[in-house]
């Protein structure tokens, strides 16, 4: 983003799980309140959330006095563990960024937790699978298989296409035969910071679309995703390019 918004987000944890959470931002809001004017309050039920609560001001200066003060202050029997939060708040991007930086900012937080998401699942199902047989009861070692351009995950679960979190590159799957460079420029160099197509030597149906800046990238990917081409109106796959 051009503008770089300040963190005006505290993150407490090591809270009582068990207090109700109208209690706790009530609890909250007196000890924090003496610092600054707080803007809002998040504290959520769900299991990984829980024990957990986001303390947003409308000034850096009162959240860096908040955690030099509050840390192990105890409530309901328990210290508070205070910190910065790691990125801004919705509400401080809106406020300090004009509103094409506070959409990005946004696609940004919910590719990144799309992500996050879809790894777990991933290895919620590893764990599910049973463990394969070994080789000697195989009959023989089976190669693994590799994903066409893809790098090798070592093990690791290899996220899906669709959840790749936003880059300045599109890799663009489908292409029609008859579809060259200059076809696919006037597609996708109607969006700002356009730069080239790189058609992918030795494979049919592949490209790379690079822009200036993942704004003009994330654009794109939104307005030419399943987007029907050729004779048979085909939809293309349009994707951000895996890092």
């Amino acid at each position: 983003m051009a503008t770089e918004a300040p963190i005006t987000t505290v993150y407490v944890r090591n809270l009582e799980e068990r207090i109700k959470i109208p209690t706790l931002k009530e609890t909250l809001t007196e000890i924090f309140a003496e610092f600054g004017s707080i803007v809002d309050i998040v504290a959520k039920t769900n299991l990984k959330a829980r024990g957990q609560a986001f303390v947003i001001y409308d000034d850096p200066d009162a959240a860096e006095a908040a955690v030099e003060t509050v840390q192990d202050f105890e409530i309901f029997g328990k210290p508070m563990r205070v910190g910065l939060a790691k990125a801004p708040s919705d509400a401080t991007v809106r406020a300090h960024g004009s509103e094409e930086e506070y959409e990005l900012f946004k696609r940004h937080r919910l590719a990144e937790k799309e992500r996050k998401q879809a790894i777990a699942q991933q290895e919620e199902q590893k764990l599910k699978r049973p463990a394969p047989a070994p080789p000697e009861a195989q009959g023989q070692a089976k190669k693994p298989l590799k994903g066409a351009g893809l790098k090798s995950t070592s093990g690791a679960a290899v996220v899906p296409d669709e959840y790749l979190p936003p880059n300045k590159i599109l890799f663009v799957q489908g292409v029609p035969d008859e579809y060259d460079v200059d076809a696919l420029s006037a597609i996708f160099g109607r969006f700002d910071g356009f730069k080239e197509v790189r058609m992918v030597p030795g494979r049919k149906g592949l490209a790379f679309v690079e822009y200036d800046a993942e704004t003009g990238a994330i654009s794109a990917k939104e307005n030419t995703a399943g987007m029907g081409l050729g004779n048979e109106g085909k939809p293309i796959k349009v994707t951000f390019q895996r890092q």
